[in-house]
Order: structure tokens, then C-alpha cells, then sequence
């Protein structure tokens, strides 16, 4: 009688998603220096051999949780079907915006803070996490602002306005609800209307850089779409 792989698989699925929760939990409260394997291993009710089994080492079980709290934030799949989506480009923006501003208002859960702890006090690891997760879904975002602005993907001008457009995004992602002073009174903003600032001022902002681009380059530069209000 042959064995039920897919029961095995499907198992070992299940381990491996309860040792990374339990990682991402640990990690995020403690930290990496301070968060043991056999911590890890007695949170996710395994033996320490099962953590070397599905991730290698410690190492490759922090990359792994780095991985999935930033899919976890947006996924490049999902990034990708919306690149390639028959939307136009502006629109597209303001669907990173409302992707984004959704997880900036739920409760803070592990894959946040422990992407916020790497952020501020950066590792080695924070390179594989750019290298697998960040860079290929920059790369898309790029495309998109390309397409609005008429700027190519690879120009300094473009990434500058890819940094000015993600780091407010970042700081209300890394803040989290309940945060004081003025982050903490932007993220009690209606999250329609917040998506609209952003969308509105992102919008405003490549439409300038767009114009100076054209007039450096001696190129007609294409006006971007305006950005529709919804109120």
C-alpha cells in the first residue's frame, strides 16, 4: 500500500508555518541575539531537530521570518498580478496605497516589529531580505511610478521619487496604531481619506518631478493622469 505524501507534506507544511510563527513571535518581542533556538523549539511545541530540518540553522530560520513578515506586509505575486493588471498605472499606485495603509491600521502583529527591529538595528541578514523580497518588489513599484511619470525605471529622478513615496508609508507602517504625536493622529485618519493624501500628494509630486525631467532632457515629458479625489 503506498504512503499518503500528501498527508506528509501537508504535515510537514503545518510545522514549519508553527515553528515560523513561533519565531516571529519571539523574535519580535526579544529580538534576534536574545531569542534561542530551544525558546523557539518549546513555542512551537517541536524538537530542535525540526527547526534544522525546515530551515538549515538559526540563520535560516530568522531569514525566513524576515521573508514572510515582509510578504506577509505585500507579495510580490500579489504586486505583480496588479503591475500587470489592466488598471490604469495611477490607479495601480493607489491600490499599494490602500494595501499598505490597511496593514498600517491593524493590530501590530509580529511580522511588523520584527521587520522594525532589523530596520533599526540592521544585520547581515537584512541583505538576503533585500536581495529575495525588497529589490524584486521595488523593481515593480519602479515600473509603475515609470509609467505615470514618463521617467524610466533606472533614472536617479524616479528612485528618488520611489524613496519620497515609500517613506511616509514605512513610518506609518513602523509607528503601528496607538502611536503618539502627529503619526499617531495621521493613522487615526478615515483610512479612504488617508489613501487619498498619499495618492493626491504622490501624485502632485511626480507630476512636478515629471515637468523638470522633461525640461533637463529637452524630451516632452507626459502629463501624468490626475489623481482622482473620492470623497
Amino acid at each position: 500500500m503506498s504512503k499518503p505524501r500528501r498527508a506528509i507534506r501537508t504535515d510537514g507544511e503545518a510545522t514549519r508555518q508553527r515553528i515560523l510563527e513561533a519565531a516571529g513571535e519571539l523574535f519580535a518581542a526579544e529580538g534576534y541575539a536574545e531569542a534561542t533556538s530551544k525558546a523557539i523549539a518549546a513555542r512551537a511545541e517541536v524538537d530542535l531537530a525540526s527547526i534544522n530540518y525546515h530551515f538549515g540553522n538559526r540563520n535560516g530560520l530568522y531569514q525566513a521570518v524576515l521573508a514572510e513578515a515582509h510578504r506577509q506586509l505585500i507579495s510580490l505575486v500579489d504586486l505583480r498580478a496588479l503591475a500587470g493588471s489592466d488598471l490604469p498605472a495611477s490607479d495601480k499606485l493607489r491600490k499599494v496605497f490602500e494595501r499598505l495603509v490597511e496593514r498600517s491600521k491593524e493590530e501590530s502583529g509580529w511580522n511588523i516589529r520584527v521587520l522594525a527591529r532589523e530596520l533599526l538595528a540592521p544585520s547581515s541578514h537584512l541583505k538576503v531580505l533585500l536581495q529575495t523580497e525588497v529589490l524584486p518588489k521595488i523593481a515593480v513599484v519602479k515600473q509603475i511610478l515609470s509609467d505615470i511619470s514618463g521617467i524610466p525605471p533606472e533614472d536617479p529622478a524616479l528612485i528618488r521619487c520611489l524613496i519620497s513615496i515609500a517613506a511616509p508609508c514605512g513610518m506609518l507602517l513602523v509607528a503601528g496604531r496607538g502611536a503618539p504625536g502627529p503619526l499617531g493622529d495621521v493613522l487615526q485618519m478615515p483610512g479612504p481619506a488617508l489613501v487619498n493624501h498619499l495618492h493626491t500628494f504622490a501624485m502632485a509630486g511626480l507630476e512636478a518631478i515629471s515637468r523638470d525631467y522633461g525640461k533637463s532632457t529637452d524630451l516632452p515629458s507626459p502629463k501624468p493622469k490626475a489623481a482622482r479625489v473620492k470623497r
